[in-house]
């Protein structure tokens, strides 16, 4: 497990669109910083010497999109390698990317469902642990939004645990996915987190959907967080104890000073979790 000293309690999710405020004025209360390496990799110019920059100064995740760790395409190990010497040029205290895939024949610039078996788990277990190999570090996976699960033999919870346990990765727990799936699902949001193994949670996710309709929300990181999220936080604080905490917010960015509100959101969960384990009203 990746302990809260690695690199904070906070994080937000970085955008390009936020590099000049984060540059000149970069907030207190944020301990760390994602960003999706694809988007960041390959720049020169301006925007590497900016990243540069950050990431000498702050501490940085990175968040992957293109692995498809569930495919049946051969893992790009070019691409495996060109990572490695990304983290290691920017000093990145964690990797994780989706349990999920995104190619066959080619990418299909989505992140589809993993079928729920035992055949799925050998396979994409056997897939993170070679990803683990070359990089010679750790990674966690996440927990997706789904909409359909095709083939499904097991459930969503007992597939993410013996997929962890296989691979013997990390989990980074999306607490939005969680709620989103347990609507969309019908689940219990709070026993799916409880059944979740704490050592194994590197960090978490935190985000906005869109409610499509009354039992159909959409995954989007497109909108501030709602309240039923933030108190399934609280409840997975109560659950495993604090654990590094990120806003993401993909589109419809609204101003930074909107965005660190809900950055101290997060602070204001860790700290009354903090203060009723002290017995602090």
């Amino acid at each position: 497990m990746i302990t809260k000293d690695t690199f904070g309690n906070v994080g937000l999710g970085l955008r390009r669109e936020m590099l000049d405020d984060v540059l000149s004025a970069p907030p207190t209360t944020v301990d760390f910083y994602e960003v999706a390496p694809e988007n960041w990799m390959t720049l020169g110019g301006k925007f590497a010497a900016q990243f540069a920059r950050l990431t000498e100064q702050h501490n940085f995740v990175c968040h992957g999109l293109s692995l498809s760790l569930g495919s049946c395409d051969a893992l790009d190990t070019k691409f495996i390698a060109e990572l490695k010497v990304f983290f290691d040029q920017h000093d990145i205290k964690c990797y994780s990317e989706h349990l999920s895939y995104c190619s066959g024949n080619g990418h299909m610039y989505d992140l589809m469902p993993i079928p729920f078996t035992e055949e799925a788990v050998l396979h994409t277990a056997k897939r993170i642990a070679e990803v683990q190999n070359r990089l010679e570090r750790r990674i966690a996976v996440e927990n997706v939004s789904y909409y359909a699960a095709p083939g499904q033999e097991m459930s969503e919870i007992d597939f993410t645990l013996a997929v962890l346990q296989e691979a013997d990765c990390d989990l980074l727990l999306d607490v939005n996915n969680i709620y989103v799936n347990s609507i969309n699902h019908g689940y219990d949001a709070e026993a799916f987190l409880a059944a979740l193994p704490s050592e194994r949670i590197a960090y978490g996710h935190i985000a906005g959907h869109y409610v499509e309709a009354q039992d159909l929300l959409i995954d989007t990181h497109g909108a501030e967080v709602c309240d039923p999220v933030w108190q399934l936080l609280q409840k997975a604080y109560n659950i495993h104890g604090v654990f590094p905490t990120l806003l993401e917010r993909d589109f419809n960015l609204p101003p930074m000073n909107e965005l660190l509100t809900e950055v101290e959101q997060i602070h204001q969960a860790q700290l009354l979790h903090q203060n009723e384990q002290r017995g602090i009203a």
